[in-house]
């Protein structure tokens, strides 16, 4: 009998750490399914694209049938997708909320949802999440209480998820981020956001990659949250 090809679903994979991921799976010998809004058709043969917001839950939904339907299995979905919006928290609009919950909160929950019903069929089956290291140690300066109210919550139910599946084969685990180098910070902000880690630099996407890829292979290790944040989450 020839060996079981495992396959990942990474969320918010068009760039940064989610296109780093889709790589480092497919490295790994993984067949790869990957989701972004707008996310192109892949030409390589082990990766499919799904385009489309992961906070929908008929997109969620999708996700996770077409990695069924293309490769025949779910090993591992990584819960990558995320938004911050830096404002003062009287700020914050309706429609901020909306939107990070929308991203933060219903992109985890509809995808895990359907990723834990197809490792409950295979007995097997891994949930990583992406959350960050503000959940625990706030920054003066950083306002961020809708990502620490969205991803906070990714972060408890983690473990709550660690636990309720804990005799059925299926291990959850998050990744708790400083701030890393992706896209979504202009090069001229990265001294000050290096200055906000003891180890005095920015994390690098291969950081996360390489605690992503601990985690998918520590079997022992389940309900755990990773801090790959420089010493932040430590003290100063």
């Amino acid at each position: 009998m020839s060996p079981v090809v495992k396959v990942a679903v990474v969320t918010g994979a068009s760039q940064g750490i989610g296109a780093g991921l889709v790589s480092a799976f497919l490295a790994q010998g993984y067949r790869v399914v990957a989701n972004s809004r707008a996310i192109p058709p892949s030409d390589h043969p082990d990766v499919h694209a799904v385009p489309g917001n992961i906070g929908d839950p008929e997109v969620a939904e999708r996700v996770i049938g077409k990695a069924v339907e293309r490769f025949g299995r779910v090993d591992t979905l990584v819960n990558n997708a995320g938004i911050f919006i830096p404002k003062p928290f009287v700020d914050y609009t309706a429609l901020d909320y909306a939107n990070v919950l929308n991203v933060n909160l219903h992109g985890f929950f509809y995808v895990t949802q359907a990723a834990v019903r197809q490792m409950l069929t295979q007995g097997t089956g891994h949930i990583i999440s992406i959350t960050t290291t503000l959940v625990e140690h706030a920054v003066d300066g950083i306002p961020s209480v809708l990502t620490s109210l969205t991803k906070g919550g990714v972060t408890s139910a983690t473990k709550s998820l660690a636990i309720e599946y804990a005799t059925r084969g299926i291990r959850a685990n998050a990744i708790s981020p400083g701030v890393i180098q992706t896209p979504m910070h202009e090069r001229s902000e990265w001294g000050a956001l290096a200055g906000l880690h003891p180890v005095h630099r920015m994390g690098e996407i291969k950081d996360i990659v390489d605690a992503v890829l601990y985690l998918e292979n520590a079997q022992f290790v389940t309900g755990e949250i990773l801090h790959v944040d420089g010493g932040q989450s430590a003290g100063h």
